[in-house]
């Protein structure tokens, strides 16, 4: 593994402000990038996620994975306004203070150029034969496909397509209200996290990154295994509370606050709606997944018919599971034998 912090200098931004001095944190697996970047695969994070893409996505990437650190060189890049090295809300500012909650919007395409110039000043990665991602790392790499003429020959776009419904938007403000409304957010400028919030909007997140199936199955409507009974007292939960709240647990020691509420925006604002219209060569695969209530599958199939229509060659795959969303990190093996095979040019309905 090789990873490098790496200076990109000022970046405008499409909201019209600018940062004067962004770092991007590259990570780089396998062997050395070809010239051409035949054999480079970019790994685009979702929105927890980091550039050390083997510690959230093993199973797809390494050993016996799809993507061999013996063939391939494996990139990833936290984004910009990211909390794992890039710069960022806990960035400091050229004022010397944090960026904190004066951290300007950014938008797909902004994270996507930072990204661009880290590879191109960092490797000398020009090119990437594949770049793949779920979630908003699928935003990020329908995003590489169309805003860059023939830098990416194949974006495999998982469990999102070309815009977030009005109802992820508003699954997304209402995390970002249970961070402002925690008395320790400070409107942004806390010095210690404002954790209950925060373990609030993982939980409102985690509602639509688990299928109802999936929820059903491991808790139904059992107390807590935790101990207590809700049919006596109000504040002792059902297990489905419980692991909600553990999530909430491990979220906080490892996430920051002006982040979330930074990404989860960016993912509000991306919509290449009307965009569809080939400027470069890619392949486009969007996969869809069962029971995903954030980016549901019918969507994405849409969504990859009607860049088929504009000229693309654009291809659906259905993965299913029953985790839902989050079916693209808790079964990577299931993704990468759905992909293995190579992909079609027909797009197939989902089942």
């Amino acid at each position: 593994m090789v990873e490098r912090d790496v200076e990109i200098g000022a970046l405008e931004l499409v909201s019209g402000a600018s940062i004067p001095r962004v770092v991007q944190r590259v990570t780089r697996y396998g062997v050395e990038p070809a010239r051409d970047g035949s054999n480079v695969v970019f790994v685009a994070h979702a929105l927890t996620g980091s550039s050390r893409v083997v510690e959230w996505w093993d199973g797809l990437v390494g050993a016996g994975g799809l993507f061999d650190l013996e063939q391939w060189c494996v990139v990833g890049v936290n984004v910009l306004g990211g909390c794992y090295g890039s710069t960022g809300p806990h960035s400091i500012a050229p004022d010397g203070r944090r960026w904190g909650p004066r951290f300007p919007v950014v938008a797909i395409a902004d994270i996507v150029e930072a990204q661009r110039r880290a590879l191109r000043d960092a490797f000398g990665i020009e090119r990437a034969a594949i770049a793949i991602g779920g979630s908003l790392g699928g935003q990020q790499c329908l995003q590489w496909a169309r805003g860059y003429d023939d830098a990416v020959e194949h974006a495999i776009v998982v469990g999102t397509y070309d815009h977030l419904r009005a109802q992820g938007i508003a699954q997304n403000g209402a995390a970002r209200e249970a961070i402002r409304l925690d008395p320790k957010f400070r409107d942004g400028w806390y010095d210690e996290p404002p954790v209950d919030g925060l373990r609030l909007a993982r939980a409102i997140a985690t509602l639509t990154y688990k299928s109802e199936a999936l929820f059903e199955r491991r808790f139904g409507n059992r107390p807590d295994r935790a101990g207590g009974d809700p049919a006596r007292n109000i504040d002792d939960r059902f297990d489905v509370e419980g692991y909600l709240a553990h999530q909430g647990d491990v979220f906080v020691t490892r996430f920051d606050a002006n982040t979330y509420r930074v990404l989860t925006r960016a993912m509000d604002l991306f919509d290449l709606r009307g965009r569809e219209r080939p400027t470069g060569r890619a392949r486009l695969t969007f996969v869809g997944i069962a029971g995903d209530q954030l980016y549901p599958p019918e969507f994405v199939w849409s969504c990859a018919a009607r860049w088929a229509e504009a000229g693309w060659d654009a291809a659906y795959r259905h993965l299913d599971s029953d985790h839902g969303h989050d079916a693209f990190l808790a079964e990577p093996e299931s993704l990468a034998a759905l992909l293995r095979d190579g992909i079609g040019a027909a797009v197939v309905a989902p089942r």
